[in-house]
């Protein structure tokens, strides 16, 4: 079950990759007939590429065999992981050099579709969970299976966060959230809350608190440090999908498979302190991109970029044309978003401008021409039907000073 892009040696160094991009190399033995002036050398005499590597804004779509459900980019190395529907995990190196994209090295250890992978803090191990119940880590130079959990969960694996080096946390499709001390393999937390599936985890900067969001409607929060559940949140309308933290940690954010985005102050968490809407089927996947701005994923397969406090949808980051959208990660220079989907394509996004990108706090009874701006070279974000946000806020001119006081709050707990 390969995907269709080439196979390479395991060792892939930036040095050789600067090698094979460096056209100016004026050592070759055998001129051209006449030595003209100019600046350009003759191309044909350097290699099987006469105009010379091509550099993309973004690399090249990568196209795989079957559906990826998730995707995962390496803290410090252009490496790319996704598994997908078959059990398959896939290892991609990644450039903007046109060609130079291509596949490192592919797993078929687990024995149903694989739902979630993610990259140690030092990009050693890479870990990943499955419908097969058993968690995997990984060796990411040469992708070997270095521990398995068999049986991890009575229920298919659904979601998991890499707490630290030690912890990790994984949640199941019946709504079991567990904490696994990898050092001996075994469960220092099992706990139960949670009516459904549990879709995502996310933790605080101080590793003490695990977030949950779960397909019952809530948001479960669970105390690290002391192994215990804490409280579940009111219910909400539809699937909780996706869970983050936002403003420095001073907010949560959920998305719901109705659309609707829930904000929680950090300490109330048992009832939202703001609600919007955004015009999409569903909000799937967030990804923190600023402490303000994020990107977010939807079933109609359009990526979003929303900012927080005051809720508005800046523009369209990209699509894919028609397909649901798994996940998205970003590079860790924050240059590219990543994101997969079901039309079998993992793609990439330039979003370095996105962080400098300012939203006007004061927008007082000025109506949107209803379109959704454009915010890469790729997005095709120009449709009437992708138009911004719908708030359901009651208090709009009240969200600065909310804002403050939120800020005069929070000084206390954290940094």
């Amino acid at each position: 079950m390969a995907a269709s892009t080439e196979h390479v040696e395991p060792e892939i160094t930036a040095t050789e990759m600067d090698k094979a991009e460096v056209p100016e190399t004026p050592t070759d033995p055998e001129p051209s007939d006449s030595e003209p002036p100019g600046p350009d050398p003759d191309p044909d005499e350097n290699g099987d590429e006469p105009p010379g590597p091509k550099i993309r804004d973004t690399p090249e779509d990568i196209r795989l065999e079957a559906i990826a459900n998730t995707v995962a980019l390496h803290p410090n190395r252009d490496l790319l992981v996704c598994g997908d529907v078959d059990g398959d995990v896939y290892a991609f190196s990644y450039s903007c050099t046109e060609g130079e994209t291509r596949e490192v090295w592919s797993s078929g250890h687990h024995l149903k579709s694989c739902r979630q992978v993610r990259f140690s803090a030092d990009g050693l191990k890479l870990c990943s969970v499955s419908r097969d119940k058993a968690v995997h880590l990984l060796d990411v130079e040469r992708g070997q299976l270095v521990t398995r959990i068999r049986g991890a969960h009575s229920a298919p694996i659904n979601s998991l966060l890499l707490v630290d080096e030690n912890l990790l946390a994984t949640g199941d499709d019946g709504g079991t959230l567990k904490v696994w001390d990898m050092r001996k393999g075994t469960a220092i937390m099992d706990l139960k809350h949670h009516e459904d599936y549990i879709s995502d985890i996310t933790v605080d900067q101080n590793k003490k608190i695990l977030l949950t969001a779960s397909g019952d409607g809530t948001m479960g929060v669970f105390n690290i440090k002391r192994r215990r559940f804490e409280l579940l949140s009111e219910y909400q309308s539809g699937d909780l999908t996706s869970v983050a933290l936002m403003k420095r940690g001073r907010k949560v954010v959920c998305g719901s498979s109705e659309g609707t985005i829930y904000i929680f102050n950090w300490n109330g968490f048992g009832a939202t302190s703001d609600r919007f809407a955004v015009k999409a089927e569903s909000v799937d996947c967030i990804l923190p991109i600023t402490d303000n701005i994020m990107c977010t994923a939807s079933m109609d397969g359009y990526i979003r970029a929303i900012n927080l406090l005051p809720n508005r949808v800046i523009g369209c980051i990209g699509q894919h044309v028609g397909e649901p959208i798994e996940e998205l990660a970003k590079s860790r220079d924050s240059r590219f978003l990543v994101s997969c989907a079901h039309d079998q394509l993992i793609k990439f996004w330039d979003i370095s401008s996105l962080p400098n990108t300012t939203v006007n706090e004061y927008r007082k009874r000025k109506k949107k021409d209803g379109r959704m701006k454009s915010l890469t070279k790729k997005a095709h974000g120009d449709n009437d039907f992708f138009s911004g946000l719908v708030e359901e806020t009651e208090k709009k001119e009240e969200e600065e000073e909310e804002e403050e006081e939120e800020d005069s709050d929070s000084d206390s707990g954290s940094d």
